[in-house]
């Protein structure tokens, strides 16, 4: 079994201490954290204790930590940030079911904000989409690539930071899924028809229309994904004894 040093968790409380310091002057991306004595003295925790946490930050992709330059903001780009978020996922050995689970709570919920934030712009980009996942019918590339840039759109007119960066580590985690459920029979013309609805929805602004048509759209796909594995797993199981009688 684990256990927590004092050490570490001192090490944590001053993590928690310096993002509320960086929450607190709102610093951006690129800016310059104090000196090592400065923010020590600050926080009233030893330097090494600060090196420590401030180690822990850079490995967070936080804080970008410069050899006789400094420390600094990093860029914060949701894709890194979330890497560790993908670990802590990949850890609690999340199966096909649990990822369409919380695609299901918080993709459906983006969907319902796109509705009632999403531009002409980004409407027209869905169009383009969908015509893309038309062509991609006889190319199964092009149609995947269709279909994932469809949903970051999606997610990008809900214009809810928190969200993109949980939905973007969803998104990679479903990348398996997505490319396996891709590539099953007839399953692109359903998708078409779930975006077809999805679109509709959000170009008219309704919320509720939008949630119910991505909600759908989901089932849809993870039903036939279900299908898929237990069609699978029944041709790996050993015949019966009685198959074999005549």
């Amino acid at each position: 079994m684990f256990e927590i040093s004092p050490k570490s968790a001192l090490s944590e409380g001053i993590v928690n201490k310096l993002l509320a310091l960086l929450k607190e002057r709102k610093l951006q991306p690129g800016d310059r954290l104090p000196s090592e004595r400065d923010l020590a003295e600050q926080l009233q925790v030893s330097r090494p204790s600060l090196r420590e946490a401030l180690r822990a930050l850079s490995i967070m992709h936080v804080v970008e930590i410069r050899q006789g330059s400094g420390t600094y903001i990093s860029s914060l780009e949701p894709k890194r940030l979330v890497e560790h978020l993908d670990f802590v996922f990949a850890l609690a050995d999340s199966t096909y079911l649990s990822l369409f689970e919380a695609r299901k709570v918080v993709e459906v919920g983006i969907c319902g904000l796109a509705a009632q934030r999403i531009t002409d712009e980004e409407i027209t980009r869905l169009e383009s989409c969908l015509e893309k996942s038309l062509l991609g019918l006889t190319d199964a590339e092009l149609y995947f690539q269709a279909d994932v840039e469809l949903h970051e759109i999606i997610t990008e007119a809900a214009a809810s930071p928190i969200l993109s960066r949980i939905m973007a580590s969803i998104s990679h985690l479903s990348l398996a899924s997505r490319q396996r459920t891709a590539v099953l029979p007839g399953i692109a013309y359903q998708v078409i028809e779930d975006h077809r609805a999805i679109i509709q929805a959000l170009r008219q602004r309704d919320s509720e229309a939008a949630r119910l048509a991505m909600y759908q759209h989901l089932l849809h796909v993870e039903q036939r994904l279900l299908d898929d594995l237990a069609a699978r797993a029944a041709m790996t199981e050993p015949q019966s004894a009685t198959a074999f009688e005549s």
